[in-house]
């Protein structure tokens, strides 16, 4: 049965939005799928120290990302289809899932506002450790597993040391800073010299 009109006007309308929701499903599991597999971040989170695994909250969180993607995409996909085909039955399923996508975000608010500092926490206390083990000159068995803990954090989040601590420039500063950070800037060359 074709619609005209005021109607018409609704079903593009529709087509449109469930379009738009669909890109946005394929953006979250193209950005999720990338977290899951980009080798700074899986370098980050594989490491061990002392029999000690990194944090896995973080990969909970790109897998919920990666489910909550594709089932907008599977949503997107059937409000696009059904409004342009007219179908009944793949809105009802549409509408289904949409109830169902809309509980389980709220479920993950919520499960992420109680689990708010747990990743940061846990990753804190990850670095913490490792940092006082590479710190420690007394050549203990576990300081190359530590370094590289350190490097791997340092690299990924573009980072030196926990602040202003120089015993980690005075021990292990060359080996652990990226080199862009231990070089200045060539476009600042000139402030560092007025300075």
């Amino acid at each position: 049965m074709a619609v005209a009109g005021c109607t018409k006007c609704i079903k593009y309308m529709l087509f449109f939005l469930n379009f738009i929701f669909w890109l946005a499903g394929g953006v979250i599991l193209g950005v999720a799928l990338w977290l899951r597999h980009d080798s700074q971040t899986s370098n980050l989170l594989i490491l061990q120290f002392e029999g000690q695994q990194a944090p896995g909250t973080f990969y909970i969180s790109v897998y919920i990302l990666i489910t909550v993607g594709a089932i907008m995409m599977l949503v997107g996909f059937l409000g696009c289809y059904g409004a342009i085909q007219e179908s009944q039955c793949l809105l009802g399923t549409f509408f289904f899932f949409l109830v169902i996508l809309f509980a389980c975000e709220v479920a993950a608010a919520i499960w992420g506002f109680m689990n708010r500092d747990t990743i940061s926490k846990e990753l804190i206390n990850f670095y913490d450790a490792a940092y006082i083990k590479a710190l420690d000159v007394s050549g203990a068995p576990n300081k190359d597993a530590a370094v590289k803990v350190l490097d791997a954090f340092h690299t990924t989040l573009n980072c030196c040391g926990k602040g202003n601590d120089t015993a980690l420039f005075t021990t292990l500063a060359k080996t652990l800073c990226p080199a862009k950070l231990l070089s200045p800037p060539k476009d600042q060359v000139h402030t560092i010299f007025y300075i």
